[in-house]
């Protein structure tokens, strides 16, 4: 395999390990959940034992098909909060480290999208559009009212476009490590040019073998991920290369530049300034375009994986933040 495709294979890969959660916030799991992940549980070889997640279904959306989603439940008063996962990534993996840090306070939901984890399959071409549409069904289908929309890499457009196709169902934009564009600079052109080389790669399964070797550095650092590894690989073999890759040509096309700034939404962005995948200067960009409350930290787009807890506690300020400016209360816990 050329230098070129390992370049593109690894930005791919990066973007699925940017999604993982992070040694602080799995601490924080296995201390809740040691009755039902104990030593037991965790020296079970090959067991895939997740950390403790909300309770998941899979719902029929008339018309468009099967999704798998993650919903707290709340009483009518409980604002919510759906949460968009990152291209490669699925919900679980990107927002592990976030469920227990907005729980309780509001309805926490989170779907994985077409092609990704769980999310719906199908045979027409990908599209962002679509999975705008889905995540549209899917509010309808709960009941959830108007939502606080947190958008992940990927995320970021299919939240953008939920707010400018159905806007009565969004109350507030939280957009994170995520640009209104990717294809201005000849260097994106250049890695969306390479998409079917990637295609390959994974195929044969070059894709795979180097997701495990960052995941053995990272278990190496902190051996407390162990205990989730046959899970972690689990939730990235649920993906296909075809997907992937669709998903990727979907994202070479988007461009939010020419409508973004007409979305009246109180929002919120949250810049990682070390982005080598999404620039921050693109970030700042977008945060500009939609008059956004910026919150800044000195972080790579692998924010999740290196420092989970404070990216839980970034998003429930900036999330807390918009949620006051929807006029939206968090529930408070009475414990």
């Amino acid at each position: 395999m050329s230098s070129t495709t390992r370049t593109i294979t690894g930005t791919a890969a990066a973007s699925v390990i940017a999604a993982l959660g992070t040694r602080a916030a799995v601490r924080h799991w296995a201390g809740q959940s040691a009755g039902a992940a104990g030593p037991a549980r965790r020296g079970t070889v090959g067991a895939p034992v997740p950390p403790v997640l909300p309770a998941g279904r899979v719902l029929n959306l008339p018309g468009r098909g099967e999704i798998f989603v993650r919903d707290s439940g709340g009483t009518s008063a409980t604002p919510a909060v759906l949460l968009l996962h990152g291209w490669t990534a699925s919900a679980d993996i990107n927002f592990f480290p976030v469920y227990p840090c907005l729980a309780g306070s509001y309805r926490v939901i989170a779907l994985d999208l077409r092609g990704h984890g769980r999310g719906i399959r199908s045979t027409e071409p990908f599209s962002l559009e679509d999975c705008a549409d889905d995540a549209a069904a899917l509010l309808e289908q709960l009941g959830a009212g108007r939502v606080i929309v947190v958008g992940y890499s990927m995320g970021g457009p299919v939240g953008l476009l939920l707010a400018r196709r159905h806007r009565e169902q969004v109350a507030a934009l939280v957009m994170q490590a995520t640009a209104l564009e990717w294809h201005r600079a000849p260097r994106e052109r250049a890695v969306w040019r390479l998409l079917p080389l990637m295609d390959l790669s994974l195929r044969f399964g070059a894709g795979a073998g180097l997701v495990e070797r960052i995941l053995r550095q990272a278990f190496e650092e902190d051996p407390e991920l162990g205990a989730y590894r046959p899970w972690l690989a689990a939730e990235f073999r649920r993906a296909t290369a075809r997907d992937l890759v669709a998903a990727g040509r979907a994202l070479s096309r988007y461009d939010a530049r020419p409508w973004a700034g007409q979305l009246d939404v109180p929002a919120a962005m949250l810049v990682t300034t070390r982005d080598r995948l999404v620039r921050p200067a693109k970030q700042r960009e977008l945060a500009k375009t939609l008059g956004a409350a910026t919150l800044e930290i000195d972080a790579d787009h692998d924010l999740p994986l290196v420092n989970g807890a404070e990216y839980g506690r970034l998003t429930r300020l900036a999330v807390d933040r918009v949620a006051a400016g929807a006029g939206l209360v968090p529930v408070t816990s009475t414990s």
